[in-house]
């Protein structure tokens, strides 16, 4: 350690003030120079809080780019904001960095994570810088707000609602599977353009707080798709204790994913189960459907109506063209199995 950096702080001290202060803008972070913040909600409104982690080789792979890397561990917390009809209000970063971690590597993720904070409207708090033996850890809590007691919670599907999905389903999964299998490109008898596309769908989520407040208007029960649709969903209708029905081939599929389903039309329990979609599953009085539809589209954010929610016990039933049950080896992604 130089003496100049003896005056400045320790190490952590000047690395948090030359990568992080600049992304702490709100008075509140107190330019990150302090033990902790402060965050007003606004007012009329409660607070709404989500933290989610990824780690090197679980989220993301040790070659990706560590501008995307700090771009998705802020994202996925967003889209779970934005699946309660939140918008963001800020976040804290706790970080632990390999050793093998050097500057240029904190240059790129810094700049990631500061062009999100900016785009979102979602600055940076505080957090924990740390060293580990183990990949690279990005762990984010994200702070977010609504209408006093308007967050959509995954316990408001009744029978006679109808289910819609935001984006597309199973982008993510076919790009894990291309980045670590550059062959199946080919096999699948994906272009480049497809192949990219998919790719960046499983490096960069797409959080939906677009549509957060058409969502709020609407929708009676809402989560976001993070461990694949088919077990998402299943969590949705225990919560809310009734049975619900997707037909599968009503599901929004990307033309790279319709190209790689028509070459392997097993893959399509894959699509539904393998996770990091990061969309919204939601539910919808029939007499709602077409405004939140049209409203969204206003927005920008695709929905389509996939299914319907019926009296039951918590059960969810997936439906191939033939009216058949489908069945999965798994039905979403768990750190556990």
């Amino acid at each position: 350690m130089t003496d100049d950096a003896d005056q400045q702080g320790s190490a952590e001290d000047l690395l948090i003030a030359r990568y992080f202060r600049p992304l702490a803008r709100d008075p509140g972070a107190f330019a990150l120079t302090d033990d902790a913040a402060v965050l007003s909600p606004p007012a009329g409104c409660d607070l709404v809080l989500k933290a989610d982690a990824i780690i090197g080789g679980v989220h993301f792979l040790p070659d990706d780019p560590p501008e995307a890397i700090a771009k998705k561990a802020l994202r996925v917390n967003l889209s779970d904001l934005a699946a309660k009809g939140a918008w963001p209000l800020g976040f804290l970063l706790s970080l632990a960095l390999a050793k093998e971690v050097g500057d240029d590597w904190l240059a790129s993720f810094a700049r990631g994570l500061k062009d999100d904070a900016e785009h979102y409207a979602c600055p940076l708090f505080g957090g924990d810088t740390v060293r580990t033996p183990g990949p690279v850890m990005v762990s984010i809590a994200a702070f977010g707000a609504v209408p006093h007691g308007a967050m959509i919670r995954r316990s408001g599907a009744r029978p006679g609602d109808l289910v819609v999905v935001t984006g597309t389903i199973g982008d993510a999964v076919l790009g894990l599977r291309l980045r670590r299998d550059p062959d199946e490109a080919a096999r699948l008898g994906l272009d480049p353009s497809k192949r990219d596309h998919l790719i960046a769908r499983y490096r960069l989520p797409q959080p939906r707080n677009a549509v957060a407040a058409v969502m709020r208007r609407y929708a009676s029960a809402a989560m976001d798709v993070s461990d694949g649709l088919a077990g998402d969903f299943a969590k949705l209708c225990r919560t809310s204790q009734v049975d619900g029905v997707i037909e599968a081939a009503r599901m929004p599929l990307s033309h790279a994913a319709q190209a790689a389903l028509a070459a392997e039309p097993a893959l399509l329990a894959h699509l539904l189960s393998g996770g990091d979609d990061y969309e919204i599953v939601a539910t919808v009085s029939a007499d709602h459907i077409d405004a939140l539809i049209a409203e969204a589209r206003a927005v920008g954010v695709r929905v389509t109506e996939i299914g319907r929610i019926e009296a039951g016990a918590g059960r969810a039933q997936f439906l191939d063209a033939e009216g058949r049950t489908l069945v999965f080896a798994r039905q979403s992604f768990s750190h556990f199995d």
